[in-house]
């Protein structure tokens, strides 16, 4: 049986050398998690493509040859295929980009509008996914009621996002994660 994962923007964007001051050992952690969500995962997005449209906005799928493009090329050629991705429904709450779908609503109005489509969609998939992120450190704070809720993130690079997060928050204490 293969894992489902859901994959972070930052993800893509970190394996293809477009983030700022990651380490060469993330960057090829999250090339190998990419090339694993390829090979071994099923990759769950949702049925209106709102992940795919966010990540053709930042990567060159057609014309680009680094790791992330080469990973959404593969995805959406794959996207109707169950071996390799599922398509979950995702449903539009009350107030601007929000989802039914993402297990604390409460914390949803926390989570920036963007990211809160991936927590959705594993929402949506019956918290069965993992939620592969990268650097992206405010998910630290949001680990503990994730991880409540039953939604699982797994920290690509642990070390470059702890060093942003003392960065980001020099006056808080590192969430366990």
């Amino acid at each position: 049986m293969r894992n489902k994962v859901v994959i972070d923007t930052n993800v893509i964007l970190t394996a293809s050398g477009q983030h700022n001051d990651v380490s060469p050992s993330c960057v090829a952690s999250c090339s190998k998690s990419l090339i694993e969500a390829m090979t071994s995962s099923i990759v769950v997005i949702d049925d209106g493509y709102e992940v795919l449209k966010e990540y053709q906005n930042k990567t060159s799928p057609w014309t680009g040859n680094a790791t992330g493009d080469v990973f959404l090329k593969w995805l959406i050629n794959n996207s109707n295929n169950p071996k390799h991705c599922k398509q979950v429904r995702l449903t539009l709450g009350i107030q601007p980009d929000t989802y039914n779908e993402f297990p604390d609503q409460a914390l949803q109005d926390g989570f920036d509008p963007p990211d809160r489509k991936f927590v959705a969609v594993a929402g949506a998939d019956g918290c069965e996914p993992n939620i592969l992120q990268a650097v992206d450190c405010k998910w630290l704070n949001w680990n503990a009621r994730l991880k409540a809720a039953g939604i699982e993130v797994k920290y690509i690079c642990p070390d470059d996002i702890c060093r942003f997060y003392a960065k980001k928050f020099p006056d808080q204490t590192m969430p366990d994660f």
